[in-house]
């Protein structure tokens, strides 16, 4: 018998059973790793392309986070509640709260709870609160979860790592996805912004990060959606992206008049639209 007929005839070598069982289980990880891959893409497919289903999931999340805020006692006892039933509110924060829940597709509970913790935390800085819900309008569209590139978190789109001692109080950098701890780290930003920049415009260029670059377009519609806000508070009918005549002073003052001021007797008020 020759060689070759030697190789041909020869018994393949039994292969070892680890071998056999390793290959099963790469090509099963291999295959389950697909599918997840392909879920999400599909995930995100579904998600870019159904945008009142994207709203639904926010609105519940924004929910979750609000309840777990008050559940888990990790913020101080003046958060420490469920989402505010918006019809408990004054007047003028519920006529705010209406007008953005149906402008920003967000449940109105818990975005009661951020009107009305607007309200408290700009009495106790001396900041408009139609200007922080007009920042977190236009930083994150009342998304918790937003996200940026450049490591900007939540409602307020703080950047953690350079605040992160404003979070400690709060349980830590973590609490960047808390709503109300967010808005607090967030309104006190801006206050030192304000109060460093001598107007409400220079402090929302200092917020924003534009020290070297134009950020005109961004403070115009941070200031625009605010005079927006305030009219609907006073009473008034407001479209969502009506064109508004900013104050002339917008610029100039670190504050502008109490927002008290232009709410209009609550008997007076017409339903915004």
């Amino acid at each position: 018998m020759d060689a070759c007929t030697e190789m041909i005839g020869a018994p393949t070598a039994p292969t070892q059973p680890w071998i056999t069982v390793a290959r099963r289980v790469w090509r099963a990880l291999h295959h389950g790793m697909s599918l997840v891959g392909l879920a999400t893409v599909g995930l995100a497919l579904l998600l870019a392309s159904q945008p009142q289903l994207r709203a639904d999931i926010e609105q519940n999340v924004t929910q979750w986070l609000l309840m777990r805020q008050g559940l888990d006692g990790s913020a101080d006892s003046a958060s420490n509640e469920t989402a505010t039933p918006a019809a408990t509110l004054p007047a003028a924060q519920a006529r705010m709260t209406d007008w953005l829940a149906r402008k920003y597709r967000v449940a109105a509970e818990p975005l009661a709870t951020l009107v009305a913790e607007a309200h408290s935390i700009g009495k106790q800085l001396g900041l408009d609160p139609a200007l922080l819900l007009a920042v977190m309008a236009n930083e994150s569209r009342f998304n918790p979860l937003a996200a940026s590139p450049w490591g900007a978190h939540g409602l307020m789109q703080v950047l953690t790592r350079v605040h992160v001692d404003k979070f400690e109080p709060h349980g830590g950098p973590q609490a960047a996805f808390d709503p109300v701890s967010n808005l607090r780290v967030g309104a006190q930003i801006l206050h030192e912004a304000v109060r460093k920049a001598g107007s409400v415009a220079g402090g929302l260029r200092l917020y924003v990060g534009a020290v070297t670059v134009d950020a005109s377009g961004y403070v115009t519609r941070v200031l625009t959606e605010q005079e927006r806000l305030r009219r609907v508070a006073a009473g008034q009918r407001v479209p969502f992206n009506a064109p508004v005549a900013l104050p002339p002073a917008a610029d100039e003052s670190p504050s502008t008049p109490p927002l008290e001021a232009l709410v209009a007797p609550a008997n007076g008020a017409v339903r915004p639209s």
